[in-house]
């Protein structure tokens, strides 16, 4: 069984919201764990991230020592940065084990040719964004942004700039472009299987071409996707149980 988890937003909401929807997950991925092969995070996995030198945002220590803990068993888990948290540099690579992607993802899962990525400046997504986004992941802007500003004054830069452009809720023009790029993907290259967040609104759409899966917003609804020899299935965590919202139809190619 193959995860995928994204926009979990950790830092978003007051200090207790935050600690519910890290223990959440963490209840959720441990009731798999004895079936999981690999663990995808899809992007967003922080509402703020700004790693610096030696210094790393504080909080969500026990997921990530679940992370770890992971990795130390053998499972890869892959974290596929959003434009929430593209600002990482060694720590989840060299103390977690996590394999860091900067960008989208292709690679072979369970018979599937799988596209993975977050979801944001898409070629057809917002004008704006896409031009920034090379310039926000651009090596010499980020230094400078770490050099001038001191991490606490980073992190409430951030901080504020999240709180002000986002507000988490679905935006009709961000789905319908996801799933253009997706359609684009499946009908374009060999890939069966399209992965991604960023909408925070959970879909699974199967045509000739293959499946496309939007993970939706943990934060928001507590969904997730699988990937198992039964095809890709659209879940939800409600508590201490998991309910499938959505399966793949049998006769969805594979590669």
């Amino acid at each position: 069984m193959i995860l995928f988890v994204s926009d979990m937003h950790f830092g978003r909401g007051d200090r207790a919201t935050q600690r519910t929807s890290e223990a959440d997950l963490i209840a959720c991925l441990r009731a798999q764990e004895a079936e999981v092969e690999a663990l995808y995070l899809v992007g967003d996995v922080f509402e703020h991230y700004i790693e610096y030198g030696t210094l790393m945002p504080k909080g969500f220590a026990r997921f990530q020592g679940l992370l770890a803990a992971w990795t130390d068993r053998g499972v890869p888990v892959t974290y596929l940065a959003g434009n929430h948290d593209p600002w990482h540099q060694d720590y989840f690579a060299e103390e977690l084990g996590v394999r860091v992607v900067m960008d989208a993802l292709h690679e072979p899962l369970l018979g599937h040719h799988v596209y993975v990525t977050h979801g944001d400046g898409l070629p057809d997504g917002g004008a704006l964004y896409r031009l920034l986004k090379p310039l926000l992941r651009h090596p010499v802007p980020v230094a400078l942004y770490r050099t001038l500003l001191p991490g606490d004054w980073g992190l409430r830069l951030a901080r504020w700039t999240s709180r002000r452009f986002g507000d988490g809720h679905a935006d009709p023009r961000t789905v319908a472009a996801l799933r253009r790029h997706a359609q684009h993907m499946l009908s374009t290259t060999d890939t069966t299987l399209v992965v991604m967040g960023h909408s925070h609104h959970p879909e699974l759409q199967s045509g000739p071409k293959g499946v496309y899966v939007n993970t939706g917003s943990w934060h928001d609804n507590r969904t997730f996707a699988v990937l198992d020899e039964e095809g890709p299935r659209l879940l939800q965590w409600n508590e201490h149980c998991i309910n499938v919202l959505h399966t793949m139809p049998a006769e969805v190619p594979t590669a």
